[in-house]
Formats: structure tokens, sequence, C-alpha cells
């Protein structure tokens, strides 16, 4: 039987879908593409800057400056000669339109404008609004028009499939024995069969347990125990299983996870302390989300007094490692060396785009505020001898857009699990205090 010609699609998208993804115009396959006028009109707004957003739209500029070096861009252009894709601006003819007249004048309804008037012109196919703000989706479709979410890079399954840790009961008891004696063995039969790189495991049978890790690289299960890094102690299992992988030097990438109060900044940083040796410097950063609309150009102070509020939680975890021990330990005078020496930076992420991570451990905090884009170049400026660390809550994401299946944090989770440079571990158990315990429990 002949395959049916698949009809193309008119898929329109918005100022959110091209801020999060430049090269959105060239994911729809063999469908033609249209971009309001509008769209580029607030594409200039966000020209200017150092974050993300900013790269994005400056990106997307270029890309239709080279488009419309031999073309005229409200006429369709190929995008791929193969698919016979298409792409084109949408310049709105109508004076009066539906969504303006009916919710008045704002950017957002002339983007709706434009997709109603495009659906108007191309009667016989299927057009689409394609945007990341879930408000918008829904005055589409209230107009009658068809709208969805921009699904490139989006992580189908469900977090709780992949967490780094695995519990196995019913061990044989004298392989348990035999690992717990040797702290290290080629042979797995105390995993059952369960292998996977860079994996941890509680392994027990009645009476007998054991924490372990399956090494890749000399394909061994080794014996996980707790240790302390600058005077943190990990208060569970799965503490103790991110402190083993941060402190491994053959896992380049660590990713952590867990709800407010688990300790993952804490031992993060403190594992970094345990290797300053190791490295050069300690770099801890943080996306800025300005809460409550609050934009930060609008603080009072300078650059430094309006980022120092958002850095409060890394300086907050430093300063309780340094608290550990008295002003005239040791410990506690080599952090105020490396603070004084640059070898500890707090600093906005923003403020270190573009840099070379040469010998340097790298932690990035509330990494699920991030895109795919963002962390993927973060990871690919990862030079010799250096360790990156993402640490979040995929479900506390305070930016504009993502959500728990788009952002940054689990895009790498997703894409690298299984991998012998990777390891990830979720937290489970909050370690702050009762009251945050019931508060992420109840609340």
């Amino acid at each position: 039987m002949p395959r049916t010609k698949k009809t193309k699609k008119l898929f329109v998208l918005d100022t959110s879908v091209i801020l999060h993804d430049h090269r959105s115009i060239h994911e729809f396959e063999e469908h033609d593409v249209a971009i309001p006028i509008m769209v580029l009109e607030e594409l200039d707004n966000f020209k200017r800057g150092n974050e993300s957003k900013n790269f994005e739209a400056r990106e997307f500029i270029r890309i239709i400056d080279r488009l419309s070096e031999k073309n005229t861009l409200n006429n369709w252009i190929t995008l791929d000669q193969k698919r016979q894709s298409r792409f084109k601006i949408h310049f709105t003819k109508k004076m009066e339109s539906t969504a303006e007249r009916s919710m008045g004048q704002k950017a957002d309804h002339k983007i709706l404008d434009a997709a109603l008037e495009l659906q108007e012109e191309n009667k016989d196919r299927i057009t689409v609004l394609v945007t990341k703000d879930i408000n918008l989706r829904l005055k589409a479709k209230a107009l009658g028009l068809q709208a969805e979410d921009y699904e490139t890079g989006k992580v189908k399954v469900e977090m709780e499939t992949f967490k780094g840790i695995e519990t196995i009961n019913d061990a044989d008891p004298d392989a348990i024995r035999q690992v717990f004696k040797d702290k290290v063995s080629d042979d797995l039969t105390v995993l059952n069969g369960n292998v996977k790189n860079n994996q941890f495991y509680i392994v027990k049978n009645g009476s007998s347990s054991l924490l372990a890790y399956y090494n890749p690289l000399n394909e061994s299960v080794e014996r996980v125990e707790k240790q302390f890094v600058y005077g943190i102690k990990p208060k569970n299992a799965e503490q103790a299983f991110a402190i083993h992988a941060l402190m491994n030097n053959n896992i380049k990438l660590v990713t952590i996870t867990g709800v407010a109060g688990t300790g993952k900044t804490l031992i993060a940083l403190a594992s970094a302390l345990e290797q300053r040796n190791n490295y050069n410097q300690i770099v801890l950063a943080r996306p800025i989300v300005p809460l409550s609309n609050k934009e930060i150009g609008f603080l009072p102070g300078s650059a430094h007094d309006k980022v120092n509020p958002y850095m409060a939680p890394l300086w907050d975890n430093l300063s309780y490692i340094k608290n550990q021990f008295k002003e005239t330990e040791k410990k506690y005078q080599q952090i105020m060396q490396m603070q004084e020496e640059g070898r500890i930076v707090v600093s906005p992420l923003a403020f270190i785009r573009g840099r070379s991570l040469t010998d340097v451990i790298f932690i990035i905090d509330e990494a699920q505020n991030l895109t795919p884009h963002e962390v993927k170049t973060i990871v690919t400026r990862a030079g010799d001898n250096t360790k990156l660390v993402f640490t979040g809550d995929v479900r506390q994401i305070d930016t504009p857009y993502l959500d728990e299946h788009s952002n940054g944090l689990t895009y790498l989770i997703d894409r690298l699990q299984g991998q012998d440079l990777y390891a990830h571990i979720h937290l489970e158990k909050g370690e702050r205090s009762e009251l945050a315990n019931l508060a992420n429990e109840m609340l």
C-alpha cells in the first residue's frame, strides 16, 4: 500500500520559542514556519545583554539576516531543500484585528492576530501557534486557533525513573560480606545482575547490608564508606553516594537533585574544598532569576550590590562550613586565604559567561532554571582538569517557559545517564530541620 503523503502544517512561532532556542525554525521537519513581524520587534528589545535570552535573540537575528541576503523575507524562503520546508516573516494586513479588538492592544495580541490571519489565508491546512507561554496558548484556543508548546529538547520520561540509586533486596549474604571485607570485587553477583555505569546501590539481605558503587572503568563493585569532607559528615546513604561521586576523579560531571534542605549545595562545596589542592579554583555560580517581577536593573546600588542578595545562599553554605572550625584552626584559615587569593569565587552565572573552564571545580546551583542550550554551553567549555557539578530541584523552577521536562538540568540527566564520565544522585531525605521536612511533605 503506498504511503499517504503527510499534510504540511503551518507553524507560527512566538517570541518565547526563539528566546528558548534560536534554531527553532529548523525543528519542524517538512512543515512551514512563519514569524510575525511583532516577534522581530520584541527580539530587538532582547538583543543586548549577557543572559541566555540575549544570546538567543542575537543568534536568531543573524540567521534571519543570512536568509535575507538573496531573498525577500515576506515571501516563502526554502529552509531545507530535501524536506521542502519553508519560512517567512508575516506582516499583518488587517487594520482591525480580532485579538486586539477583544483583549486590548498588546504585543502578544498582535502575534495572535498574525496567526489568526495566517489561519484564514491557509484554510487548506492546519495552522498552529507555538509558544512557551501557557496563557498565550489559552488565549489562542479561546479564539479557535490551535496552539501547542515547543517540544524540542523536552524529556518525555519521568525523573523518578532515574535517581542514580537502586535498592537490591535478597542479595547473596556471602557476596555482601565479601565486598564489605575486601572493599572492591570483580564478582558482580552481589548486584544480582543489575549493573549500570556509575550507579550506586543499597544492597540488603536480612541484617546484612552494603552501600556499593559500580565502577565502569575496571568493571568492579566497590564498597562506599561514609567519609567526612571538610568537616561535613554525610547524614544518610544518599549524601554518602553524592560525596563519593564528587570525590571520584574519574567522574568529571555530577548532577545532584533534591528538594530544599537535602544538602545538595553544601556537600558539593565541602567536597570541592576537600579537593582544593587538586584544582586551581573553586567557582560557585547560580542563574539570577528576579522574583515578584522586580528586575535586577531597577535595584539600587552597584552591580555587586544588586547581585549579592541572589548569591546569599551560596555565601551561607560557605559560612556554615567555615563555622565548623574555630577561627584559629588551619581549615578556617585556608578558606579565608582562598577567598583572599580569588581561589574561591561566588558569582552570578551571567558574570562568568564565555570564560574558559580549566583547572576548576565549577558548581552551578539552581541549575533547573537553565535552558538545555545554557547547560550545553557550560559543559562544552570544560577544559583540562575540570569538574562540573550541577545541583537543583526540577520541581522548583522560577524561570518562565521552563518546566520539569524542558529545563536544562532534566535534559542533562536524561541525555548523559550511563556515561562513564557522569554520575547522578537524587537526595530524598531533608536534613535541614524537622520544620523544613514538614513543609516539603505537607505544603
